[in-house]
């Protein structure tokens, strides 16, 4: 009879949902880095549109779209981020994008593509 390797148990929570809900399951880790992908996204334009100081309507206004666009490039659901729309955000806050290729934790991650 092969040998299991024992779990320790735990009462961390977020161990025990990483264990339940992630732990042996590619599809969900390559999903979960998505939307945190999604979120970095969002919050960088919110924080540098702040930081310029400029409401979502002046910065549509700058880039030539609408303050609902604005919102929704803001808002972590969305999935749509375009490498032309972030250039135009770039330019309308005077400012250029830089893409970094970083490691992967390898805790999480069990699958690299997506």
């Amino acid at each position: 009879m092969p040998s299991q390797k024992k779990r320790s148990k735990t009462s961390d929570g977020l161990e025990i949902l990483r264990r339940r809900y992630y732990e042996g399951k590619p599809e969900r880790i390559a999903s979960l880095q998505t939307e945190r992908d999604n979120a970095e996204i969002a919050r960088k334009i919110y924080d540098l549109r702040k930081e310029a100081g400029l409401t979502q309507k002046q910065l549509a206004d700058r880039i030539g779209t609408t303050p609902s666009v604005i919102s929704r490039l803001e808002s972590s659901d969305y999935e749509g981020h375009s490498f032309a729309m972030l250039r135009k955000i770039a330019c309308g806050l005077n400012r250029r994008i830089r893409i970094e290729f970083d490691p992967i934790d390898g805790k999480l991650v069990e699958n690299h593509s997506r």
